[in-house]
């Protein structure tokens, strides 16, 4: 169940940076009551998780989850240019996440 919540958070983390991008400096209310809203969910979410998965692991993973989305929206909705390397680049971060769950606590 805990790393279901921080997958989640992760997506929360991506949310809530998209959004503190939207808000113009905190400036805009909709946006920035999203990015209140989702970065303590977010943050939230990580906490619990952290009972039961390393610090280390968890951060990186929650992180990792959130960058790789919000790049990603970020290419898809027009915002950042996309190119090959950078989607490849994404992968190898995908890829680095999934890692992480796979060595487990070894």
């Amino acid at each position: 169940m805990s790393w279901i919540v921080l997958i989640l958070s992760g997506v929360l983390e991506a949310v809530w940076a998209t959004a503190l991008g939207k808000s113009e400096g905190l400036t805009r209310l909709w946006p920035s009551v999203v990015f209140l809203a989702a970065l303590a969910v977010s943050m939230g979410g990580l906490a619990w998780a952290m009972r039961e998965i390393p610090t280390g692991t968890a951060y990186a993973v929650w992180v990792g989850v959130g960058a790789s989305l919000t790049v990603g929206y970020a290419m898809i909705t027009g915002d950042e240019r996309f190119s090959l390397v950078r989607m490849l680049l994404i992968l190898g971060l995908v890829g680095c996440i999934v890692g992480l769950k796979l060595v487990g606590d070894e």
